[in-house]
């Protein structure tokens, strides 16, 4: 069993792409990379812990590689907004990838690399590689919010349609 933490933005939106990847047995809302001892929503929000909004992917590396998942991290967010991902304006919205061993800390800086040659952003990358450190879950509530919040303006407008987009480019990798 693997595990990667990526922050791009929203983590109801990190969520509801990763969760219905084949092999991707789990995905955890949370906190991570905060300079407080403790992480909470409210706190969060207000900018007062420094911790970014992530998801805590749990997957079976059989059926689905890091590889695969860098890949869809980078295609889910545009890592050259600093500090913000669309309206989500904040550093608990940065573009980060919390690395839990040295075999991804290679392989993320390797493939940041790769998309800063290539050219594809007219701006620069601005997603931090960091070492993990402390990740506390989310709320209970935040967890399958998209899913238990179909209403909601913010699910509507923000994640249904990065979810459309994310499942029509992965239809290959979905379960």
């Amino acid at each position: 069993m693997g595990q990667a933490t990526f922050g791009a933005g929203c983590f109801w939106c990190i969520e509801a792409c990763f969760k219905d990847i084949k092999g991707v047995v789990s995905v955890v809302s949370g906190y991570s990379g905060g300079t407080e001892e403790t992480a909470n929503y409210k706190a969060v929000c207000a900018g007062i812990t420094d911790h970014a909004e992530v998801a805590r992917i749990n997957y079976n590396s059989e059926q689905v590689s890091f590889d695969q998942l860098l890949e869809m991290f980078w295609f889910v967010h545009d890592p050259t907004q600093l500090n913000r991902q669309g309206n989500d304006i904040g550093r608990q919205y940065r573009s980060v990838i919390f690395y839990h061993d040295d075999v991804q800390r290679y392989k993320s800086e390797e493939y940041k690399q790769r998309l800063e040659d290539s050219g594809v952003w007219d701006n620069p990358i601005v997603t931090e590689i960091v070492p993990l450190g402390v990740f506390y879950p989310a709320e209970d509530y935040h967890n399958n919010y998209f899913e238990n919040n179909p209403g909601n303006m913010y699910c509507q407008s923000v994640v249904r349609p990065k979810v459309e987009k994310f499942k029509e480019v992965f239809e290959h990798l979905r379960k």
